[in-house]
């Protein structure tokens, strides 16, 4: 008798992040994740306690792929180290479209909003590249986020291809604004 394929809870993750990506977060479900693994259910059901399990562990997953297209737009050295988060940002929805919206465009009424690692550190460095409060820093940032958010849902969504340097473009114009009307109401 053959040994049974073992499979595991990051080839699960793997595969429901693979389907996203091909289908949309809405064809997730055990049945669908089963049958991308050639495999019963079990299998799922013997490494997550739950879907919603599983469904927390793909976004963290997710989350943390996000993060590396952060971690190589700074160490392209192309942008400074802010803009960088935000062409990281915009360059995720362009390539990982499904796993973008799976993120970023979602229905977060009632939820806590925590900020993540990323967004405290772009206020960071706002507040030190600017010398402006931190609450002025977190305005500035919630700004300048509403910008790159759109641009990245126009192309998570297709409604728009822009060409990569006026994306470059257009983010610097709106930071170099919102940097010049923060800065002059910080010293008045």
């Amino acid at each position: 008798m053959p040994p049974k394929v073992k499979i595991t809870k990051k080839d699960i993750i793997e595969t429901a992040l693979d389907l996203i990506r091909k289908n949309g977060q809405e064809s997730i479900n055990a049945r669908s994740i089963a049958r991308a693994l050639n495999c019963s259910t079990q299998p799922i059901f013997s490494n997550f306690s739950s879907m919603e399990e599983l469904e927390s562990e793909v976004l963290a997953s997710a989350y943390k792929l996000y993060l590396s297209f952060i971690e190589r737009e700074i160490e392209s050295g192309e942008y400074p180290r802010y803009k960088s988060f935000g062409m990281a940002y915009i360059r995720f929805a362009k390539e990982e479209k499904e796993l973008f919206k799976l993120l970023f465009m979602c229905d977060r009424s009632g939820k806590d909003f925590t900020p993540t690692e990323d967004f405290e550190a772009s206020v960071d460095m706002i507040m030190q590249a600017n010398g402006i409060s931190n609450k002025k820093a977190n305005l500035f940032h919630m700004e300048m986020w509403a910008c790159v958010h759109g641009i990245g849902t126009m192309l998570a969504t297709s409604f728009l291809e822009l060409d990569w340097d006026l994306v470059s473009s257009m983010i610097t114009d709106v930071y170099q604004g919102l940097r010049t009307r923060h800065i002059s109401e910080e010293t008045k």
